[in-house]
């Protein structure tokens, strides 16, 4: 008997496969990657999901989601969270993958970390009843941590999974599943919100910020993870690292058309702009950079235009802390 598990990393995903485990039940393990988490295809086998699943002992698959995720993120059925967070849909697009998935490698059902009445939009009985319809998945979506509390699935109804077995947690504290965790071994593990950004507010707005300027793609999203964002004109926006670090993540995104500026003789931050760019705007943008570049009269700024061979140096003064206010977008914390 095999299940496919949706693992996030955190602790109840881990807590629920580990439960069926104890069942005899061999355990595959999704991990969605999605353009709206903090690490990316690189480094996604370093993440807590990849390490918790070798302390399990289970099978590892991670599955791209890009712009189906972008498509649904933009305009989700059941709306969004506090944030930018289209829970309920985002559950059921990873849930309909996990259904072919489930086809794919002969699997009798699915398995989820979900605790009833844990996230007040996701995880109360009507959605999870939602979820469970639109996925395709009727009776065939078991949640170990609280399945006692819910209707009797197929797995336990067929005598593959012994309820009693089972638990029956609910609400939102982490008490019982600390314990859990501890009664296993289960050590490394994400804390809960720790993982997407759709949550958090400053990068919602940023991400609200580039929907409404119809700037909305992939490569735009990965920019909103790096430095200081500068709404320099409806349809020009400018990206200036905040270390050494941040500006070379910056110039590994750029594309053909982008621009960038940097401090001739000065060490200093990269900027990027991407847009429409006139000469007021080319001067706005050094004068950016010359901002936190140097307290000197002037710095002499090299803006050039990204594979096309064009720059030249700009002697400009750093613009004012009042006047730099009404462009700046909020920043990221971390």
């Amino acid at each position: 008997m095999k299940a496919v598990a949706m693992l996030s990393g955190g602790l109840d995903s881990s807590l629920a496969i580990k439960v069926i485990q104890e069942q005899g039940i061999e355990v595959l393990a999704l991990h969605f990657l999605i353009p709206f988490v903090k690490y990316n295809a690189k480094t996604v086998y370093d993440s807590a999901a990849r390490k918790i699943t070798e302390k399990l002992g289970c099978d590892f698959r991670v599955v791209i989601l890009a712009n189906e995720y972008l498509d649904m993120v933009k305009d989700p059925k059941h709306g969004y969270g506090k944030n930018f967070n289209p829970c309920i849909d985002c559950k059921i697009l990873m849930l309909k993958c996990a259904k072919k998935i489930m086809a794919e490698v002969s699997a009798s059902f699915v398995i989820t970390g979900e605790v009833l009445g844990q996230r007040p939009m996701s995880q109360h009985r009507g959605a999870l009843r939602s979820i469970e319809e639109e996925s395709g998945l009727e009776g065939l979506i078991l949640r170990p941590l609280s399945a006692k509390l819910l209707p009797l699935t197929i797995p336990e109804s067929k005598g593959w999974i012994k309820r009693d077995n089972l638990l029956d947690i609910q609400g939102r504290s982490r008490k019982i599943q600390i314990g859990l965790a501890d009664k296993f071994g289960i050590e490394e593990y994400s804390w809960p919100g720790g993982g997407c950004l759709l949550t958090e507010p400053i990068f919602s707005k940023r991400l609200k910020d580039i929907i409404q300027h119809k700037e909305y793609c992939l490569d735009s999203v990965e920019f909103l993870k790096v430095g200081r964002h500068f709404r320099l004109a409806p349809k020009f926006k400018l990206i200036v690292g905040r270390d050494e670090k941040e500006n070379q993540k910056i110039l590994n995104l750029v594309q053909e058309g982008d621009f960038c500026f940097e401090p001739k003789n000065l060490p200093g931050p990269t900027g990027i702009g991407k847009g429409e760019l006139d000469e007021s705007i080319k001067i706005l943008s050094s004068q950016i950079i010359a901002r936190y570049t140097s307290q000197e009269e002037k710095v002499d700024v090299l803006a050039r235009a990204i594979h096309q061979g064009r720059q030249e140096v700009l002697s400009v003064k750093a613009i004012g802390e009042e006047i730099l206010k009404e462009y700046r977008l909020l920043q990221m914390l971390f």
